[in-house]
């Protein structure tokens, strides 16, 4: 099939120059390699230091940071780092009076239960503050307050 006679045949595609419109008249963004130097950059000579010692090959420190999340305590054991002996560690409870076993002893009193059934608040766990502690190092990691 030959190509009709009223259609120009077209020329070939044009040049990667003339198609991105590089103007051959600008100077180029790179230098252009000299004669007997290799087009890569690796024959050209790298600048001396005049007067000054070669540079020192300085060790790297590197210096590991652990970022812990803040720890909210209740009253049940938790899994973390201790700040004391840096241990990962599951704490111990123990249990204290505090304001809400008080008051509990106070309301019971006040209910007219005087005659030792408000000593009761004093037996349960569920009414006193909790003290979290390392096993380990047995430092004080943290408290919860019921009130």
């Amino acid at each position: 099939m030959s190509a009709p006679s009223g259609n120009p045949v077209p020329s070939a595609p044009p040049s990667y120059e003339e198609a991105v419109g590089i103007n051959m008249n600008y100077p180029h963004p790179y230098p252009i390699p000299g004669p007997g130097q290799k087009p890569d950059g690796k024959g050209m000579n790298p600048p001396t230091h005049m007067g000054q010692p070669p540079p020192a090959n300085n060790p790297i420190t590197v210096q590991t940071v652990y970022v812990q999340h803040p720890v909210l305590f209740y009253d049940r054991p938790v899994q973390m780092c201790c700040p004391s002996c840096n241990q990962v560690i599951v704490t111990r409870l123990s249990y204290d009076s505090g304001a809400l076993t008080w008051l509990s002893c106070g309301g019971l009193c006040l209910l007219g239960c005087v005659a030792g059934c408000c000593l009761i608040p004093f037996c349960i766990d569920a009414l006193k503050d909790v003290d979290h502690t390392c096993p380990k190092c047995s430092a004080l990691v943290g408290s919860y307050k019921r009130l």
